[in-house]
């Protein structure tokens, strides 16, 4: 009998669990009904995982800025999510609404690097710029729709002090994960109370139209985009850039890490997968944004979870709702079908 295999690194460690693992809820659903048993249970796990929530408060919105854009108008507004933390945002609205005109609203997930400014085409000191997020609230804007861009926490105007995170030893995410853990509270799960929250101030402006809320975002905001719409249903159709993805190449299949505390989400890896996760937005549309060239969630594990996800759509009778752009760009916003996407889904 062969010596069992010695095992030292947390790395090896990590992916001889993943191997061996079996995962309690995974989707193997094949009829609506398996589909929806599934569902209840999955959700209600993934709920348990993500631990309590934060204090509800007022949202005690207010309007801070605004500026004409020519075309649109943009708003910087600020509201309290909980007790303890506030959350700056931007709203673009385009011009000329009349006093009973409502439009659809899509939440505007950024991802990782300086927050919510350059979804409006801004850098931190407010110069103009454009990163792979393709300033998306303005084009969106422009398409029709109310946007807001709100700063997840530890990014943008939130960012924690270099001090406290001692950069650049140590990653922001990581820091601010733990530091919320002492308390009791999954990081991901604040991040998720926020999107709620930022929901609700979206639905009380009175231009938007409150039934038809969308969601778009790349990176960890694809991580945002996914969590919130499977678990907030005022989502009526997502748009996933550039996330979707499977544990075993998240954790390191090929030997590179690739997440963080703002989008660990525990004990998932016992449960099921990234998959899983999204396949609970279903019935709801769901369009994957997947990058031939994405070096961060590279195509082929792209594609196995999106074929996952698929199946489960296929199971809860809604397989016109789930789609691909396999697109020949890397880490980036495509748009090549989210527009026309949001506009059948949204104003259709």
């Amino acid at each position: 009998m062969a010596p069992r295999k010695r095992i030292f690194t947390q790395h090896e460690a990590t992916m001889a669990r993943l191997k061996a693992r079996k995962p309690l809820l995974q989707c193997k659903a094949k009829t609506v009904d398996e589909w929806r048993a599934w569902r209840r249970r999955f959700r209600r796990a993934l709920v348990r995982e993500l631990g309590p929530d934060p204090e509800q408060v007022p949202l005690n919105a207010e309007i801070i800025d605004r500026s004409d854009q020519g075309d649109y108008i943009r708003e910087k507004v600020v509201f309290d999510s909980d007790a303890f933390n506030s959350v700056p945002a931007w709203v673009l609205t385009p011009k000329d609404l009349g006093p009973r005109d409502k439009l659809p609203g899509i939440l505007i997930a950024h991802g990782h690097g300086i927050g919510k400014n350059p979804s409006v085409g801004l850098d931190l000191d407010g110069n103009p710029c454009e990163d792979y997020q393709r300033c998306m609230a303005i084009q969106f804007c422009r398409r029709g729709y109310v946007t807001i861009s709100p700063d997840w926490r530890g990014f943008g105007e939130r960012s924690d002090p270099d001090a406290w995170v001692r950069r650049p030893s140590r990653d922001g995410c990581n820091v601010a994960y733990m530091a919320n853990g002492y308390f009791g509270f999954q990081y991901l799960n604040l991040q998720i109370w926020d999107g709620k929250r930022t929901i609700d101030y979206l639905q009380s402006r009175s231009e938007v139209q409150a039934s038809k809320i969308g969601c778009i975002g790349v990176s960890f905001g694809g991580t945002m985009t996914t969590y919130l719409s499977a678990l907030d249903s005022r989502i009526k159709a997502c748009v996933i850039c550039c996330y979707l993805s499977t544990l075993n190449d998240a954790m390191g299949d090929r030997g590179n890490g690739n997440f963080c505390g703002a989008q660990y989400m525990h004990g998932l890896a016992k449960l099921g997968d990234i998959p899983d996760v999204a396949s609970l937005i279903a019935p709801r549309p769901m369009l994957a944004e997947i990058g031939e060239q994405d070096q961060c969630f590279v195509v082929d594990d792209a594609m196995k979870a999106y074929r996952r996800v698929k199946a489960c759509y296929k199971a809860a009778g809604a397989t016109e709702r789930c789609d691909v752009d396999r697109h020949p760009g890397g880490h980036e916003f495509s748009g090549a079908k989210a527009f026309d996407w949001f506009d059948h889904w949204l104003k259709g």
